[in-house]
This record gives structure tokens, sequence and C-alpha cells, in this order.
């Protein structure tokens, strides 16, 4: 795997140089520099046999270890406890994620930043509906069309015209979700796994480049998948969160992301951290409830985490999510395409929401 990283992964900026650090942070670092990579690499092949098994283990004598753990979803918990002193995982996390690796296409690991389960849960589902890559996002901030402007000297228009929201992740997330695959018709997507050509993976690689991880929030270094997508695709955001007292419950958000001029992006995509893959989002408005507005679709999401996956799905995550009693707190679903198992009806037509809690609480949960 190692001559395929060198091969295709480009290193980015070094945010770190000509930073005066302080010795807190300059001595907590035990892998030097240089061998972040081979590190990293030997992380993730190591995660990635915990998870699925490999049969070398047996070989030597590992039996139980070669079995894996049949996994469908992983996560890695590096923030504050490993990453003050060891490389990150945002590499692990972004090839796990993508619709390839170092031995071609295959299918997408949701692999969670943070060991965030709720998150790693959307992941799974969204991927499970729509057979892309599943990108873990921060949903940082929202830019209103006023403050773009003040801020950037440029209004935005198109598909972000009444605003967007910047998503972000600390470093890690789908390659795919950079936009660079092509379809027959030229258009810029993300392609189910089964699709996916050598192409398309060189495309996804030549788009990311691997900034060296700040050291001031990430002591021990590693690399940062760093991308911007450029293209405007049909993406659907979900959140799954835990509420005391309901139980889970799922958050879904069609929309686009937007390729915004460089005047914009260039201005607005310093004020995180520039070494982070970016992604603009714009939800389809309804003008009612969590969707009156960008903002109220940013204020009533459940956590500064989401997941993005491509085309508009959130009618199959309705379905899926009533078929696992799961209610659906928002969603911006036009109603016609709305599908729930019919006996929901005996709990109110009038109020589809109010129902589906209902039925959801009534039946418990499929899996217990």
């Amino acid at each position: 795997m190692a001559p395929w990283v060198r091969e295709n992964c480009k290193e980015g900026f070094d945010k770190n140089l000509g930073k005066n650090l302080p010795p807190v942070i300059t001595k907590s670092k035990i892998v030097p520099a240089d061998k972040d990579w081979e590190f990293i690499v030997k992380m993730t092949l190591i995660i990635r046999d915990i998870l699925y098994g490999n049969p070398r283990l047996d070989e030597m004598g590992w039996h139980e270890e070669a079995l894996g753990r049949n996994a469908v979803v992983g996560g890695f918990q590096g923030q504050r406890q490993w990453t003050d002193w060891l490389p990150n995982a945002d590499f692990t996390e972004a090839i796990m994620a993508s619709t390839f690796d170092w031995n071609g296409p295959k299918a997408p690991t949701p692999f969670a930043t943070e060991n965030d389960t709720c998150n790693g849960i959307a992941m799974m589902l969204g991927s499970l509906v729509s057979g892309s890559a599943p990108c873990f996002h921060d949903v940082r901030t929202y830019w209103s069309p006023e403050a773009c402007e003040r801020v950037t000297g440029q209004k935005p228009d198109g598909v972000a015209a009444n605003g967007f929201i910047h998503l972000i992740n600390s470093g890690a997330t789908a390659l795919d979700g950079s936009g660079a695959c092509v379809d027959d018709k030229g258009n810029h997507v993300m392609k189910p796994f089964w699709e996916i050509t050598d192409a398309d993976i060189k495309a996804c690689l030549n788009a990311t480049d691997w900034c060296r991880a700040y050291y001031e929030y990430f002591r021990g270094g590693g690399y940062s998948s760093h991308f911007r997508c450029k293209a405007e695709m049909p993406v659907t955001m979900l959140r799954f969160n835990i509420v005391e007292g309901i139980g889970p419950v799922l958050q879904i958000a069609e929309g686009w992301t937007a390729d915004l001029p460089d005047e914009i992006h260039n201005t607005i995509d310093k004020r995180t951290d520039p070494t982070w893959p970016t992604t603009w989002f714009c939800p389809r408005l309804t003008g009612q409830g969590a969707f009156t507005d960008v903002y109220s679709v940013m204020a009533n999401w459940g956590a500064n985490h989401g997941v993005t996956v491509y085309g508009h799905v959130g009618a199959d995550l309705i379905t899926l999510a009533s078929m696992l009693r799961i209610p659906v707190t928002m969603h911006n679903v036009p109603a016609e395409k709305v599908y729930r198992p019919h006996a929901w009806a005996s709990f109110g037509t009038q109020d589809q929401q109010a129902a589906d809690y209902a039925a959801c609480k009534q039946y418990g949960p499929l899996y217990r």
C-alpha cells in the first residue's frame, strides 16, 4: 500500500510552517514528521483488519483476530487521547468511507470521525439507500446572502441564492465528495460503488491533496484530506440522534452542493481551517417549519455533525426509518413522494409527523 500512497496521495501545504509553537505542543509529537505516512498507512491496514479480518493473520497463528468483527460501520475516537501524541486517523477515515482504496473499487465503509456513533449510523443508512460514499461533515456555519456579500463583496446566486451552510470536517471525508467523478453525460456526480472506474478513482485522488495536520490541535501530526467540492450535485444530508424520552430520531434535508465563485470560496474557507475538505450545502426550502429558510435548517439540526450522500434519497430514508421504527423529526421531501406503512394512518392522517412519532412509539424498535 505504501507505494500506492506515494504515487497517488500528493501532499498539500503545511500550515505549521513559520509558526512559533510552544514546547507543550512541539514536545507532544513522538512520531517524527517524516514517518507520519508510514504510521497512518499501518494504522489503516490494522483498522481494516479489525473490521473485516485478514487470512494472513490466520497464517501467523492469530485465528480469532483473522475473523474480524463482521463490521458494518466503524469509527475512530482520536481527539484528544490519541491525537495529542500520535498521528491522526484522517487518512484512515477518508479512505475507508470512499468507494475505492489501494485495491481498487470497493463498497464504502461508514467510518465516523470522533467515533460519533450517531453520525456513523447516519453514514450507514445513507450509504445503504444510495450506494454512494457517505461524507462526514461538521455542520460549521450558516451564511446568509447579506453576510456573504458583506464579507466577500459578492452576493451568491443559483442554488446558493438564499444562503448556504459550510460543511467542513476536521480533515477527513470520503474523497467521492470532491464531485470529481463524471457520468456519461459529463455531469459531476458521486457514483454508486459498483460503477466506479479507474478514471473515477484517479479523478478523486487528483482533486485531493493531503495537508499536514495543524499541530495546535493535532499535536501528534498526520495528514488531513483537503479538497473543494466544485460540483453542483443533488445530495441528501441526514443525521441520526438519540433523544431522552423518545429514543432514536432521524433528520433529513435534501438539497444541492454549490460551486461558489473563487472570490466567495477563498475568503470564507479561510475562516475555519483551509487544510480541511469543504462542501457548500444549499437545502431545498419549503417556506415552512425547519425549512422556512437556510438558517432554520441549521438551527434545528441536532448536532454539529451530519452526513451527505448522493442524490435526493429522502423518501427512501423515510420509508427505511418507519421500517426501523425511527420517527423523522424534520424533512423537506415532497408529500407525494413519502411512503410509510398503511398502519401509520390509524395514528392520524392530518398531522403525519405526529402519527409517525405515535406509531414508532407504539410498535417499538424492530431490533432490540
